[in-house]
């Protein structure tokens, strides 16, 4: 049953130890549930593309999560998240195609490292695993309209591109690189290989370039913002304050090689509640 299935969820989330179940209780409870079944999912396609598992097979998982969505939207649902996934789709009138545009994203990193990606790709890749995700939440909370698509998009954005120049040590050491190669070839870095980039002199222009690009999206969503019902997006609201202030940081205390190489493996256990919250609803997702 669609209830037991929640509960399971609820109790996985609970275990996992994050500071977004928490956030979350304070929820109404089908609110609640939806968001922690959004999260399971979101969980469960981002282990298959980090996975050490070879690449067909890693796109064999996600395709399978293709079929499962496919299945979800006629009404079958056969196994724990899709489940619990069924009355969030009906109540909250979810979006099939941002289910899918999360496992597309997924699919970017599970084909291969990605390394400095042009504008185009970088775009699409923001939208999928950060403005998709933010439109089902937002749907959740009560911004169901074009206006709440608008704020899922911008903010959504300017949230992965903080991630990404937040994480520029971490996602390294997996061989990504997130940063766009326009911008590299702008300030003269000719190489895409990560270590390389890091290290390079011109490094600090590029994300201090990204990093304006990420603000100008802040601004984007906060004027769209202005204008929504001010408790339906306060979970985003929460989020762009908690993101904005790492952004600020950053951009304070610049990204020279030496600034990246001391940056902890692991950011997320140097956050705050609030960020801690935010990193675990983007998915990818806590």
């Amino acid at each position: 049953m669609p209830g037991d299935a929640a509960k399971e969820i609820e109790k996985i989330v609970k275990e996992a130890g994050t500071s977004f179940y928490w956030g979350m209780r304070l929820q109404p409870r089908a609110k609640r549930e939806a968001i922690f079944a959004i999260y399971a999912f979101c969980r469960e396609v981002d282990d298959i593309a980090d996975s050490d598992q070879e690449v067909p097979v890693k796109l064999k998982g996600l395709e399978t999560w293709r079929g499962k969505i496919e299945n979800l939207f006629q009404g079958v649902s056969d196994d724990l998240i899709t489940k619990a996934l069924m009355p969030a789709v009906t109540s909250f009138n979810l979006e099939k195609n941002a289910f899918l545009a999360i496992i597309d994203g997924m699919e970017m990193d599970a084909r291969g490292p990605i390394q400095a990606p042009t504008r185009k790709q970088l775009d699409l890749y923001c939208a999928r695993v950060a403005g998709a995700v933010g439109l089902l939440c937002i749907r959740i909370f009560g911004e169901s309209g074009k206006k709440g698509k608008e704020v899922a998009d911008a903010l959504g954005r300017a949230l992965q591109l903080t991630n990404i120049l937040r994480d520029l040590k971490e996602d390294a050491e997996w061989d990504r690189l997130y940063l766009p190669i326009d911008l590299l070839e702008k300030h003269g870095i000719t190489t895409t290989s990560p270590g390389e980039v890091l290290a390079h002199a011109k490094l600090d222009q590029v994300c201090r370039e990204l990093a304006g690009i990420a603000a100008a999206e802040f601004a984007r969503a906060d004027a769209i913002m202005a204008s929504c019902n001010k408790q339906n997006i306060k979970p985003a609201l929460i989020m762009r304050g908690a993101y904005l202030g790492t952004l600020e940081r950053l951009q304070k205390r610049g990204w020279s090689p030496e600034a990246v190489a001391k940056q902890p493996s692991n950011l997320t256990k140097t956050l705050g509640k609030a960020q801690k919250l935010m990193v675990a609803l983007r998915h990818a997702i806590g």
